[in-house]
């Protein structure tokens, strides 16, 4: 017997929510509260102006501008068309964002008002037929609201199955180029599955986003999840420690995923102390290890911390440390979810035994499909079993709990975000005072790691750390420049002539 299959559309999923519960609040922002009727009606005027202006199946679709309830409409209103949404990191520069937007040959973008002043320095460059504007009307670009209230309702999803895109989401390469990561509607539901399996999730839960919704963590540990239980979504536009501890409390906030630093700075904020975070069920933790003591200072408070290890490429839960062995398991990265494998292999891909360090493989259907346009790069990274090989080195201890050791991509993780070397060197080489240089990261109290320019000049020059942040500055987002530069007279070498890049970090520590 022939058995119809299910329209694997996110988009179908989350309008049904709004079906059954329209009056229910959907998103929270800046005190205006949407409920998921009316999120519904704006996702699909929305979807039918995307089509209008010639959005199809399979075409792209940009989201450049800060957190904003605009920005999780235009992913539904994409993906409702079965077109793919491509989210773009807004602290990039004009330069970065023409490769990402050319290579992922974006149709229609949408940017943030405030932002397109970085996309008119380069508009002419880009191959996008539409551009609209949210938040005030800008020249060159099609005002989104107007042009909202005018369009005609998208009325049926397109149908889709779980293995169709749903986004591309670029993350830099050890070549210095951005990678886009295609995600799946299967990879982005089974994540969910994994991510409520673990966490107990119920629609009564009031779930917060402040991370950057651009990053896999801000987008789908917590937010998209939130809209398919047809549970509310307290949206913060930025990350504001004062800000999230006031929405904590205002609205009774049960969940909410960040990196240890943002919850550093909160509990440093000096409304900490005073703020009911009663309603506090767990806190979701990603980007780097959590430290001992943020874990007892939240302890003390009886909020408990659930960590967890992934990338872009696994949508991106990979192992979770539940709250009840946080402790007991200090530095592990958890277990792997229900869904999802893990095994360490060495380097001719064989599997080794606990405690032997190797390359941290994952397999399930949260593994992306593969890199967009590099099939290449998607062969190495996804071996013919379907394990992903993450670049990461770590170890199984007995009972089968993950502990990352190393990176051997030698990525640096500065306040959440991930830099990668190679990129910064690039742009740093060119600087007419440096020889040679590599970057590093070094711990860092406030960021986790420092991005740190170990350089060699050329003879009879001299560089500061301001000169060189000041010569980067229009070609690396912020977040990429050095914190701290250090001069030496070369870099140590293998026989290969490889930058021993271990060898720097044990004497710079």
């Amino acid at each position: 017997m022939h058995r119809p299959e299910p329209n694997f559309n996110l988009a179908a999923q989350v309008l049904k929510q709004a079906e059954q519960r329209p009056e229910n609040p959907a998103i929270i922002f800046e005190g205006h509260e949407t409920s998921y009727g009316e999120f519904a009606a704006r996702v699909r005027r929305q979807a039918g102006l995307l089509r209008d202006s010639g959005v199809c199946v399979g075409d792209r679709v940009g989201f450049l501008g800060f957190n904003q309830p605009s920005f999780i409409e235009t992913l539904f209103a994409t993906i409702a068309l079965g077109a793919i949404f491509v989210p773009l990191n807004f602290r990039l520069t004009g330069e970065e964002l023409t490769f990402i937007i050319g290579d992922a040959g974006v149709h229609s973008l949408v940017v943030d008002s405030e932002l397109t002043p970085v996309i008119q320095t380069v508009q002419e460059r880009l191959p996008c037929r539409n551009y609209f504007s949210v938040g005030s009307d800008v020249k060159g670009f099609v005002d989104l609201e107007s042009a909202m209230a005018s369009a005609s309702s998208l009325a049926d999803v397109v149908e889709l199955a779980a293995h169709d895109t749903l986004l591309i989401m670029y993350t830099s390469g050890t070549t210095g180029l951005p990678k886009g990561a295609m995600l799946t509607h299967g990879n982005i539901v089974w994540n969910n599955v994994n991510a409520n399996l673990a966490f107990g999730a119920k629609s009564t839960d009031v779930l917060l986003t402040a991370a950057p919704l651009f990053h896999i963590g801000g987008l789908n540990v917590m937010t998209i999840s939130a809209l398919q239980m047809g549970s509310p979504l307290v949206l913060l536009r930025h990350f504001d420690p004062g800000a999230v501890l006031s929405a904590i409390q205002s609205y009774n906030v049960t969940h909410m995923f960040g990196a240890p630093a943002m919850f550093l700075f909160m509990a440093q904020h000096p409304d900490f102390h005073s703020t009911d975070l009663s309603s506090i069920e767990i806190l979701i933790v990603g980007a780097a290890p959590c430290p001992e003591s943020l874990i007892s200072l939240y302890g003390d408070r009886g909020i408990s911390f659930c960590q967890g290890y992934g990338l872009t490429e696994t949508s991106p839960f990979a192992s979770f440390l539940g709250p009840e062995r946080c402790l007991e398991k200090l530095g592990s990265a958890g277990l792997s979810p229900v869904h999802t494998e893990l095994r360490i292999v060495d380097g001719d891909t064989a599997p080794v035994g606990p405690h032997e360090r190797g390359e941290i493989c994952v397999k399930g259907p949260n593994i992306m499909k593969g890199y967009w346009n590099r099939p290449e790069a998607t062969a190495k990274a996804i071996d013919a079993e379907g394990w992903f090989h993450s670049g990461d080195v770590g170890y199984l201890d007995d009972e089968g709990y993950l502990y990352i050791c190393d990176r051997l991509k030698d990525m640096v993780i500065s306040g959440g975000e991930n830099v990668y070397p190679a990129e910064v060197e690039s742009v740093l080489f060119e600087h007419p005072a440096i020889s040679e240089v590599a970057v590093i990261g070094l711990p860092d109290e406030k960021w986790g790691e420092a991005v740190t320019a170990v350089a060699a000049l050329n003879a009879d020059h001299s560089l500061t750390l301001d000169e060189l942040r000041k010569f980067a500055d229009a070609k690396l987002a912020r977040y990429k420049l050095p914190l701290r530069l250090h001069l030496v007279p070369e870099l140590p070498r293998n026989p290969a002539g490889k930058v021993l890049k271990f060898q720097l970090r044990e004497q710079l520590s």
